[in-house]
């Protein structure tokens, strides 16, 4: 291999979004680093090495990249630790000298976001800004495939959502857009792309389109912010998890999610996905 061949470096390819990005520059041929935790969970794929990357693991992840990477850095876990993990895991990506950093963020990422997982995202952001790594911002909307998530057992989607709406999008248009990213980063270098679906959906619309696809009847029931903080208090999670839970609701209410944006278009050369084409998929 040539000294100054491209190279890629992908995160998060054991799960659903990183794996979709992983599979589809293997299928390009191209060889890449799959940074992983525990490299055995990684996917086995064609020109793909996993090694050891944790993302609070400096040292790895310094070995793990080299000059002519392409990194594709999909957000860690959601911990009170997680934007601090992102940090050590961009200053290394920097001491490496990484070519450019493709970073997974989140729609209308701010430090007074609403839905206060976005707050993450921005202050991981102004790192790699101050980083001097070049860099692609892909902010992500609520995924669409996961709005079957929403619904309870008894068919009910419960949240504080009023009538707001919220531009879904499809974890395929993310791959496709962050592949095409990656495979001209010259292009993109210093730029922030809001990736939505085609259309802003309130959750009537979304629980309607569920139904329709499944046959199963669904509906959405609003709650006040009070009843939904209630309502999930017995799961017994930790108060910055019941905060993001409802938040992604509150989000929704207050019109964060619902702009539609041409980004996937403009990016992958096709019309985002609808939920409908999701849900039939």
């Amino acid at each position: 291999m040539a000294a100054t061949e491209p190279t890629y470096a992908v995160t998060g390819a054991s799960g659903r979004l990183g794996g979709r990005i992983a599979r589809r520059l293997a299928a390009a041929g191209l060889p890449q680093t799959l940074l992983a935790r525990t490299p055995a969970r990684a996917p086995e794929l064609p020109r793909a090495t996993a090694v050891p990357g944790a993302y609070d693991d400096h040292d790895a992840v310094v070995r793990a990249l080299r000059p002519t990477d392409r990194v594709l850095m999909v957000s860690a876990s959601e911990t009170p630790e997680r934007v601090q993990q992102h940090r050590t895991f961009i200053d290394a990506a920097a001491a490496a000298g990484a070519a450019h950093l493709a970073y997974i963020s989140f729609y209308g990422a701010a430090p007074d976001a609403t839905f206060t997982l976005a707050r993450d995202h921005w202050h991981t952001e102004q790192h790699i800004r101050a980083s001097g790594v070049p860099f692609t911002f892909l902010r992500d909307n609520l995924y669409a495939d996961f709005m079957p998530a929403l619904v309870g057992e008894d068919g009910v989607i419960r949240g504080p959502a009023g009538a707001g709406h919220a531009a879904v999008v499809a974890q395929d248009d993310i791959a496709d857009a962050a592949v095409a990213v990656l495979r001209d980063p010259a292009e993109h270098a210093g730029r922030t792309y809001e990736l939505t679906g085609p259309e802003a959906l309130g959750l009537i619309d979304i629980a309607a389109t569920i139904a329709a696809v499944t046959g199963r009847p669904v509906s959405y029931v609003p709650e006040t912010v009070e009843e939904a903080y209630a309502s999930r208090k017995g799961s017994g999670a930790p108060d910055w998890q019941l905060d993001a839970w409802v938040s992604t609701y509150t989000a929704i209410a207050d019109g964060s999610l619902a702009a539609v944006t041409t980004a996937v278009e403009d990016l992958t050369g096709h019309p985002a996905t609808s939920l409908e084409q999701v849900l039939r998929a």
